[in-house]
C-alpha cells in the first residue's frame, strides 16, 4: 500500500523534512499589490518576498488557496498514480476555505481517477481521505510528522486514520505576535473579530502580548503578558512542563515570522530545546509560511503539541 501525504503550505515543517519524506502541498498564493507569490515552503524565497513586501503591505494582502478544480488536477494528474491511499490533512476549516474545496475535489476525484490508474497500470482501488488538523500553523505540523511516522512504522490505514482523527482533537498550538497594530489592521481589513484582537491591540501602548491558542478549531486569547521577550520566554517554559508531563505524541513543532537564527535567540528557547531532548521529543522548527506571516505579521511565534485538555499557566 502506497500512503501519500498532502498538506496546504499553511503547515509549518521545516522545507528539507518535506522534502526528504515526500510531503505533498497545495500551495497557497499570497497577493500584495501587484506581486504574487505561490507558497511552495521555499524558505529563502519566503523570507525575500517578506522584506521586500510583507512588512509594509502585507495587511492588505490577499491569500488565495488552491480551488476545488486545481485539487482534483493535482491528484488527477500525479497523486491517483503515485499513490494508493492518500491522506490530506488542512488548516482549520474555520480559518480558510481549503478544507471544504478539498472535501469538494474528493468526490470528483474518487469518480474520475479509474482511467487514470488503468492507464498507468494499476487496476487497485484509490482512496483518500480529508482530515481537518482543527488547527494551524506550526500545531498544523504535529499531525503531518505523526502521519509520517505511522507510515514508516507500517501502520495500516486504519490506524493510521484512527490515529491521526485523534490527534486533532488532541493538538494544541499557541501563537505570540509581535505587532498587534499589524494584527488589528489585519483583521479589520479580513472582517475578523473573532479573537478578540481589536480589543487586545489597544494595550499595546502598555506592551501587553496576548497568548493566543488554538485548540479544536477555534482561536483565543488566554492570557496577556507585559513584552514580546517576556510572553515568549512564558510560553516556551509553559510548553517545556507540558514536555515533562508527558505529550501524546514525541513531537514539538515551533515556527518563526522570520530567520530561524532570531527565533533560537529568543529567551527560553535553549532550555525548551535542552527539556525536549531530554524527554525524547523532537522539535521542528521553520519558518513560518507566507501565509502566516501575512495573517499575523512579521516576528510572531507559533508552537504545536499534542497534549490533554490543560490550563495555559504564565
Amino acid at each position: 500500500m502506497r500512503i501519500g501525504i498532502v498538506v496546504d503550505s499553511a503547515c509549518d515543517l521545516p522545507q528539507d523534512f518535506i522534502e526528504q519524506h515526500n510531503i505533498v502541498l497545495l500551495p497557497i498564493t499570497v497577493r500584495i499589490g501587484e506581486a504574487m507569490l505561490a507558497d511552495h515552503r521555499d524558505e529563502q524565497a519566503t523570507l525575500s518576498f517578506l522584506h521586500a513586501h510583507v512588512a509594509e503591505h502585507g495587511a492588505e494582502a490577499e491569500t488565495i488557496p488552491f480551488s476545488v478544480n486545481q485539487i482534483r488536477d493535482l491528484f488527477l494528474g500525479k497523486l491517483v498514480i503515485d499513490y494508493d491511499h492518500v491522506f490530506c490533512m488542512t488548516i482549520t476549516k474555520t480559518r480558510s476555505p481549503i478544507h471544504d474545496n478539498a472535501m469538494q475535489a474528493s468526490f470528483a476525484i474518487l469518480n474520475d481517477y479509474k482511467p487514470v490508474r488503468q492507464a498507468a497500470g494499476f487496476n487497485s482501488p484509490f482512496a483518500l481521505r480529508v482530515l481537518d488538523t482543527q488547527n494551524l500553523f506550526a500545531a498544523q505540523g504535529v499531525t503531518a510528522v505523526e502521519a509520517v511516522r505511522l507510515r514508516d512504522s507500517g501502520a495500516s490505514v486504519q490506524q493510521i486514520r484512527e490515529r491521526l482523527e485523534l490527534l486533532a482533537h488532541n493538538v494544541h498550538g499557541y501563537m505570540i505576535t509581535r505587532d498587534l497594530y499589524y494584527m488589528r489592521a489585519r483583521a479589520r481589513h479580513k472582517g475578523d473579530r473573532s479573537v478578540g484582537l481589536i480589543s487586545a491591540a489597544l494595550g499595546s501602548a502598555l506592551d501587553i502580548k496576548p497568548v493566543l491558542h488554538g485548540y479544536r478549531g477555534e482561536t483565543g486569547p488566554v492570557a496577556k503578558i507585559k513584552g514580546f521577550d517576556n510572553a515568549v520566554q512564558k510560553l516556551f517554559d509553559f510548553v517545556g512542563q507540558r514536555v515533562k508531563a508527558g505529550l501524546m505524541t514525541p513531537t514539538v513543532c515551533i515556527s518563526y515570522g522570520g530567520e530561524l537564527a532570531d527565533l533560537r535567540a529568543l529567551p527560553g528557547y535553549a532550555a525548551l530545546r535542552e527539556t525536549c531532548q531530554a524527554q525524547g521529543v523532537d522539535v521542528f522548527e521553520a519558518v513560518m509560511s507566507l501565509t502566516g506571516m501575512v495573517n499575523v505579521g512579521k516576528g510572531a511565534v507559533t508552537i504545536g503539541f499534542a497534549d490533554g485538555p490543560h490550563v495555559f499557566s504564565g
